[in-house]
């Protein structure tokens, strides 16, 4: 099943992507190995799994990367108990890119190939990156796109199997049936760094991503009222609208502290066309300790407005045009604090590794929904009636290993 919302907050809660991003201007990325271990853990939901990044140059102004990530899922989330019967499943995602050199610009393109049971996603991203200025200033431009197959499973009535629904995208111009739904997505950025002081540096960015195509899960549900039936609702399935536009700013301000400390602030403001309106704050604060060690914290605090069609409980059966209970675009705060620490050393018996690293990180996720409840405590004989639940709250832990080898 389709687990986007979550693995957003696993990529972004875990603060160090392995993934390959785009180097600076003027600087091509070290030669690195890395490899990762991840868990998330929270709602119901585990996901766990390897990561292994590798970068080298090729002369001096080409580098290479390739990575390999593997999630695997087991849920029994509030929406599957619900709606869906618990399950398990694998994710694989591989990705190729290169980052060349030419003067002070930094040309940047790869692709991306993502693949579960029932999602399928193709990305590819280019860009480029100019330091001017005397390299006090660094100007970036990213573009990407997206292509997504999106598929719906059941369970074979006669082998008792989970299989992809042969007939969820329709029908072909020959009447043959089409097993998924299709999405698009594009994706425009800009980004601005300046070194303001020696202690201080500032970035700027902006970005504009566009969804079209099948945007919905095909296994959440939306409840409406049905009194003197069940529980007192009943489940349809959701209708999204076809296209969404989304608009992200953020600024962040490192500044290195006297006795060898940093101290990183960021916000970010987020809006959509869907009526969603988010506002993220981060506080970071890494102090080196003794020789070896690198120690850091992390504070961020996030609250997000519902999008226009979201609703916990409607009033009756298709009462608008587009309804959805997906919890993602719920009204919520959020708060997530974490802490890391990084050892540094070198093998005298390998004299080729430059140095190496080993890294542990924990944080903690917690998120107060305002109009999500627990519709799975619905309990009319105790008085407890649809659209009176308790509201919904996730608590949930991410753990991040990961050992570092440059050569």
């Amino acid at each position: 099943m389709q687990l986007t919302g979550v693995r957003r907050r696993v990529a972004s809660l875990l603060g160090v992507c392995l993934l390959g991003a785009p180097a600076f201007a003027g600087v091509l990325p070290e030669d690195r190995a890395d490899v990762l271990y991840h868990r998330y853990q929270g709602g119901g939901i585990t996901i766990q799994g390897p990561e292994v990044l590798v970068r080298k140059k090729v002369g001096d102004n080409l580098s290479l990367s390739a990575s390999y990530y593997e999630d695997l899922i087991s849920s029994a989330s509030i929406d599957v108990k619900l709606s869906a019967s618990p399950y398990h499943e694998k994710r694989k995602q591989e990705t190729f890119g290169f980052d060349y050199l030419h003067g002070k610009s930094t040309y940047s393109a790869g692709i991306i190939h993502s693949k579960e049971p029932d999602y399928q996603s193709n990305t590819s991203y280019y860009s480029v990156s100019q330091d001017m200025f005397g390299d006090l200033t660094t100007v970036s431009m990213t573009y990407k796109r997206g292509w997504d197959r999106v598929f719906s499973d059941i369970k074979d009535p006669t082998t008792g199997q989970i299989i992809n629904q042969s007939s969820f995208g329709g029908l072909d111009s020959k009447g043959n049936p089409i097993p998924f739904r299709r999405a698009e997505h594009k994706g425009y950025a800009i980004g601005l760094t300046q070194i303001l002081t020696r202690s201080l540096i500032a970035s700027f960015n902006y970005e504009v991503l566009e969804d079209e195509g099948y945007l919905a899960s095909p296994y959440r549900k939306i409840r409406y009222l049905s009194p003197g039936q069940g529980k007192g609702f009943t489940l349809a399935d959701q209708i999204y609208p076809n296209t969404r536009t989304s608009n992200a700013a953020s600024i962040d301000l490192k500044y290195y502290l006297p006795y060898r400390a940093a101290l990183d602030g960021s916000y970010r403001y987020f809006t959509d066309t869907w009526g969603i309106r988010a506002h993220t704050g981060q506080l970071t604060y890494t102090q080196p300790v003794l020789v070896h060690f690198i120690l850091d914290g992390t504070f961020r605090v996030t609250r997000q407005s519902a999008a226009s069609f979201y609703s916990d409980l409607f009033p009756f059966a298709n009462s608008q045009n587009f309804m959805a209970r997906d919890r993602e675009l719920a009204a919520f705060t959020s708060y997530a604090i974490g802490a890391g620490v990084s050892y540094e050393f070198k093998v005298a018996e390998l004299p080729w590794l430059s140095k190496s690293s080993i890294n542990l990180r924990l944080d903690h996720l917690l998120i107060n929904y305002t109009d999500f409840r627990n519709a799975l405590l619905t309990d009319p004989a105790n008085g407890i009636t649809a659209g009176n639940e308790p509201l919904y709250k996730l608590n949930a832990n991410v753990l991040q290993l990961f050992f570092s080898i440059w050569f």
